[in-house]
């Protein structure tokens, strides 16, 4: 989610800087009793009544409900749940406190969302092993290995995964005498072959015959296309940033969104900005790159909005966009209570409850092949069986690529270019240079 789990936001460079020491100051908003992070009680014995911290972001489907269960069944625990609104503060709370001390500013549980969680395991010794043979075998391989140190340590239990579909507005693709079936659009934009030149051709046809952009904006197309390569921006073996400059694969995708933009097809709209969240009452766009965990942010923005619908496709063939996963800080008080609490989020009967509240589909084997997920209907999406539609889009992923701890900063400038781009304030190649030389003083720091 998210992300729900990995929500990007780009900005210019001077900007950027400035939010970030604003943001690094940020105390995140408390929900129920209200504690700040990692301000438990101590507890007065083994069964004595103690208090447990767990911080996410975004919408992770932890519901008072949900959380109410873990309580009647451990009556001696209070579970507080710190919200940050996005990822990117729930991000620099985590970075503030590896810089400040010993990470006994976390909650006793918290969400990591999996393009930082490199950055966590530079901090590795300041989180428990995770690993219990119990538990090993609940979540798809590839999503354990995320989350695996070089020397075997778990420190994630994972929450969900981003297997990515297209949302799109039905209504808008029949004004400009386009399908509206979510299959005939799948169909039309390529079904199992489809490609990110089929998506953008037929956006150029949507944009013969209408006024609306074809998709929301430059950096959450990235993303998606991003995510599909191998290793973007790091090499494997030497765990270094590559050369930006000779980068032919990124600087493909670049090229392919930078046209897209120079054709009219992008909104110019920066996800999760002001301007982005409105854009979904005034009609500013046909389609969006869709894990399952957007589902929840666009029937969010969209209240009173009719016409979105979900196709079971995605050009490029499989992708996963986020996902996120639960640390247990070795600073808090309770470590063995919270390892159990997180055991018991990620378990597939809770990641199946947090699927049909916000759409975070389950990276738990069990989970994704319950009834409850596979007969799943979200009523806002025109009763799309988005159970079986994202299970199908996460059947097609082939891995996960590989991110280094220079992923999330590298990344971040190339959107910062791509956002310069998409609101016309330089060219693409003057963006691209600035984006090259920046990763270039990063390699020399190296």
């Amino acid at each position: 989610m998210p992300s729900k789990h990995g929500p990007v936001r780009s900005r210019t460079v001077a900007p950027r800087r400035a939010v970030l020491a604003t943001l690094a100051a940020v105390v995140l908003p408390v929900t129920g009793c209200g504690s700040l992070l990692g301000d438990s009680p101590a507890s007065p014995g083994d069964d004595g009544p103690i208090t447990l911290t767990v911080s996410t972001f975004n919408d992770f489907g932890y519901t008072d409900e949900l959380l109410a269960q873990y309580t009647e069944a451990n009556p001696n625990v209070t579970v507080e749940h710190i919200v940050a609104p996005t990822s990117d503060e729930a991000r620099l709370q985590m970075l503030k406190a590896f810089t400040t001390g010993d990470g006994s500013e976390l909650a006793d549980v918290v969400a990591a969302e999996v393009d930082w969680m490199p950055e966590l395991m530079q901090h590795s010794d300041l989180f428990e092993d995770l690993t219990d043979d119990e538990v090993t075998k609940r979540w798809v391989d590839w999503k354990v290995a995320q989350a695996t140190t070089p020397d075997g340590k778990l420190l994630g239990y994972g929450t969900d995964i981003g297997p990515e579909a297209i949302c799109y507005r039905a209504d808008l693709f029949e004004a400009a005498g386009l399908p509206t079936d979510r299959t005939e659009v799948a169909q039309l934009l390529g079904g199992d072959g489809a490609t990110w030149e089929r998506y953008f051709e037929v956006g150029r046809q949507f944009s013969e015959q209408s006024d609306v952009a074809w998709f929301d904006g430059a950096t959450g197309t990235f993303q998606g296309m991003v995510n599909q390569l191998p290793a973007a921006f790091e090499d494997p073996a030497t765990q270094q940033p590559t050369d930006l400059a000779t980068n032919n694969e990124v600087r493909a995708v670049y090229d392919q969104i930078t046209g897209a933009i120079d054709a009219g097809l992008s909104a110019g709209l920066a996800q999760w900005s002001p301007e982005w969240a409105a854009g979904f009452q005034s009609d500013a766009f046909a389609t969006m790159l869709c894990p399952g965990w957007m589902m929840g942010p666009i029937e969010s923005y969209s209240a009173g909005v009719q016409g979105w619908d979900v196709a079971n496709v995605f050009p490029g063939g499989g992708g996963n966009w986020g996902g996120s996963f639960l640390a247990v800080p070795s600073a808090s008080p309770y470590p063995e209570e919270a390892k159990k609490l997180a055991a018991w989020l990620t378990a597939p009967e809770q990641q199946t409850q947090a699927f049909t509240t916000a759409g975070t589909f389950p990276s738990q084997l069990e989970a994704q092949s319950s009834e409850t997920v596979q007969a799943y209907t979200n009523p806002f999406f025109a009763n799309a069986p988005v159970g079986k539609i994202f299970t199908e889009r996460a059947q097609s992923i082939n891995g996960a690529p590989y991110k280094g701890q220079y992923y999330f900063a590298i990344r971040d400038e190339v959107n910062t270019a791509l956002t310069a781009v998409d609101t016309g304030s330089v060219g693409p190649e003057t963006a691209w240079n600035q984006a090259v030389q920046t990763v270039e003083d990063l390699r020399v720091q190296q």
